[in-house]
C-alpha cells in the first residue's frame, strides 16, 4: 500500500508519457461511479463558518454521508477539456429549506453535465484539473437546479481506462435545492479507439539556416527565424507585416501606416480615424471634439445651463438679471406681511406680490425660489412648519396670479437662518421674512 501511495506522489513530477498516441484528447468513455453526498458539513458551514468546523473537526466524516452510485459519460473536447456527463441517485431524507424532513429516506435522483479543465493532457499518467457545470436533480415531487463546481485528479491506468477522484461543492439555484458536497470515485473506460501514430517518412536534408522550416532557396530572410505566411521573414509585434517592412517592428500596427498604430495626432486617446477633430483634443462622445459651447461663452454646453444666451460661469452660464429687477423683487420681499402665528397673507401684501408676478410674466425665462424664516420663538418643529406654510403661500398668491407653478420653488428654513440675534426684539423681526431670489436658469 504504501508503494501505491509513492507512485501517486512522484508521478506527477516524472513526466511519463503514453506511447503510440497522435492525439492526446480523450475519446468517448462509459464510466461507473461509488459517491458521497454531504448536506450536514455543507449546513455547519453556512451556519458557523468554516473556521469553526475545522476546528470541531467534524468534516468528511462518511457516518455523516449518504452513499450513492453513478453513470458517467466522459468525451474529450480538447487536449486540456472533457465533457462529462453524470446520473446518480441514492436513498437519504433530503432536506429542503423552510420544509420539514421526510422522516424517511427516498430515492434523490442527479444529473449533471460539466467541463473539466484539465491541468495536463491524456498523455500523462496523473493530471489534476477541476470542474464546473450545471445539475438538476427530483426529490419524490421536488424537482430543483444547482450548479456543481470542484476538483479533481484523473489518473490513466493504461490507455484505455482512468481513475477520476472527484469533490465537488453543490450550489443550489432554484429554492427546492440544498447546498452539499459531493466526492465520488470513478472507473471509466473508452469506448472507441483512439487514433494512432502513423509511422514517419525521412524527408531528405534540405538547407535551412535559420532553422525556421522554411529552406533557404524560398527564405526572403534565410539568416532570420521567421514565419511562412511572411517568407521566413520574423515578426516581432505579430501584426502580419515582415519587421523588414515595419517602421514600427515593436508594436502592432496597419500595413497602411507601414506596420504603425493608427495616429492620434491630437493626443486624446481617440485615433485619428475615428476622431472629427483630430488636431484638437476632445472627448468620445463628441467623437474627439471638444465639448462645445455654442455660445461662446466659455462655459461648455454640458455645464451651461443657458447654452444659447451668453452669460458668466458665477450664474451657470447664464445672462446676469438686471440689479434693478433683483431690487425690485427684494424690496417686494420685505413688504409681505402675515397674520400673528399663520401663514395667512395680509391684504397690504398684495400690492407689492402682483409686482413681483408682473417682471415674472414680462420675463419668461426667470424662475423664482421663495424662502420662508421665523425667529426663534416656540418649538422648532413648529417654525419649520410655518415658515414652510408662509413660503407655499407666497408661491400660492403668484399662481393665481399668472405665474405657473413650475417656475417658482418654496421652502421653509424656520429659524435656521438668522439675520441677526434671537435675544431682541429688534432681531427677532429681522428673522421674520421671507426671501425671494430671481433666477434664469
Amino acid at each position: 500500500m504504501k508503494k501505491f501511495y509513492f507512485l501517486v506522489l512522484i508521478i506527477p513530477f516524472f513526466i511519463t508519457s503514453f506511447g503510440q498516441q497522435a492525439s492526446y484528447t480523450k475519446t468517448k468513455a462509459l464510466g461507473f461511479s461509488f459517491f458521497l453526498s454531504d448536506f450536514q458539513t455543507a449546513a455547519d458551514i453556512r451556519n458557523n463558518g468554516l473556521v469553526s468546523v475545522f476546528r470541531a473537526k467534524t468534516f468528511f466524516k462518511t457516518q455523516r454521508m449518504n452513499p450513492g452510485l453513478a453513470l458517467n459519460y466522459l468525451s474529450g473536447m480538447s487536449r486540456h477539456i472533457d465533457f462529462s456527463a453524470t446520473l446518480g441517485g441514492s436513498f437519504l431524507d433530503y432536506p429542503i429549506e423552510n420544509k420539514p424532513s421526510f422522516s424517511s429516506d427516498n430515492f434523490l435522483l442527479e444529473s449533471t453535465a460539466s467541463l473539466n479543465l484539465k491541468l495536463l493532457s491524456d498523455r500523462y499518467w496523473v493530471s489534476p484539473f477541476i470542474d464546473l457545470g450545471v445539475g438538476a436533480s427530483n426529490y419524490k415531487k421536488y424537482f430543483s437546479a444547482f450548479i456543481p463546481a470542484g476538483v479533481g485528479v484523473q489518473i490513466n491506468f493504461i490507455d484505455q481506462a482512468y481513475l477520476l477522484i472527484n469533490s465537488q461543492y453543490r450550489i443550489p439555484v432554484t429554492e427546492n435545492a440544498s447546498y452539499h458536497f459531493y466526492h465520488s470515485i470513478t472507473i471509466a473506460g473508452n469506448i472507441e479507439e483512439k487514433e494512432r501514430t502513423p509511422k514517419v517518412v525521412p524527408v531528405p536534408v534540405v538547407t535551412d539556416r535559420d532553422g525556421d522550416g522554411i529552406v533557404d532557396s524560398l527564405d526572403a530572410c534565410p539568416d532570420e527565424a521567421g514565419l511562412a505566411a511572411l517568407q521566413g521573414c520574423p515578426d516581432r509585434d505579430s501584426d502580419g507585416i515582415a519587421d523588414k517592412d515595419d517602421k514600427c517592428p515593436d508594436v502592432a500596427g496597419l500595413a497602411k501606416y507601414q506596420g504603425c498604430p493608427i495616429p492620434d495626432t491630437d493626443k486624446d486617446g481617440i485615433n485619428d480615424e475615428e476622431d472629427k477633430c483630430p488636431n484638437v483634443p476632445g472627448v468620445a462622445r463628441y467623437q474627439g471634439c471638444p465639448i462645445p459651447d455654442t455660445d461662446k461663452d466659455g462655459v461648455n454646453d454640458e455645464e451651461d445651463k443657458c447654452p444659447n444666451e451668453a452669460g458668466p460661469a458665477s450664474n451657470f452660464g447664464c445672462p446676469v438679471i438686471d440689479v434693478v429687477i433683483v431690487e425690485k423683487v427684494n424690496k417686494a420681499a420685505k413688504n409681505i406681511f402675515f397674520a400673528t402665528g399663520s401663514a395667512k397673507l395680509l391684504p397690504k401684501s398684495y400690492k407689492s406680490l402682483k409686482e413681483v408676478a408682473k417682471v415674472l410674466q414680462d420675463n419668461p425665462s426667470f424662475k423664482i425660489d421663495i424662502e420662508g424664516h421665523t425667529d426663534s420663538t416656540g418649538g422648532h418643529e413648529m417654525n419649520m412648519k410655518l415658515s414652510d406654510a408662509r413660503a407655499a403661500s407666497v408661491a400660492a398668491y403668484l399662481k393665481a396670479n399668472g405665474v405657473d407653478e413650475s417656475r417658482m420653488t418654496s421652502k421653509g428654513y424656520g429659524p435656521d437662518v438668522p439675520l441677526a440675534p434671537n435675544k431682541t426684539v429688534a432681531g427677532r423681526a429681522k428673522n421674520r421674512r421671507v426671501e425671494m431670489k430671481l433666477r434664469n436658469y
